[in-house]
């Protein structure tokens, strides 16, 4: 484990956002999706190509919220440009669940 600082932490801009999108991400090497979130008036929508095929299909997503970190740059992923990092955690077999307030919360709030 590497220890960071907590002004390092602090920096990691971790926002709540609304899937508004998702479909099939064919073109990746490994399954994903290919998600669009919004993230509130401040930050817009934004998009993100997820690993989440074992636990999720697209129109299950649609509405849902999820956490994402959104300052960091940009990756190219083949033909797409994935603009968040979407969250989530391993379950017991590696498979990714995603990570979402348990109620909910304005898009674009901040994780404290």
């Amino acid at each position: 484990m590497v220890e960071i600082s907590f002004e390092e932490f602090l920096r990691v801009d971790i926002r709540v956002g609304r899937v508004v999108e998702a479909q099939p991400f064919p073109e990746a090497r490994k399954p994903a999706l290919k998600l669009v979130i919004d993230f509130g008036p401040e930050i817009g929508r934004r998009r993100s190509s997820a690993q989440i095929t074992d636990h999720y299909r697209p129109e299950s997503l649609i509405g849902r919220q999820v956490l994402a970190v959104v300052n960091l740059p940009p990756r190219q992923i083949g033909p797409f440009r994935s603009e968040v990092l979407t969250l989530g955690l391993a379950d017991e077999s590696g498979r990714i669940v995603l990570i979402g307030p348990d109620r909910p919360v304005p898009e674009g709030a901040r994780l404290h």
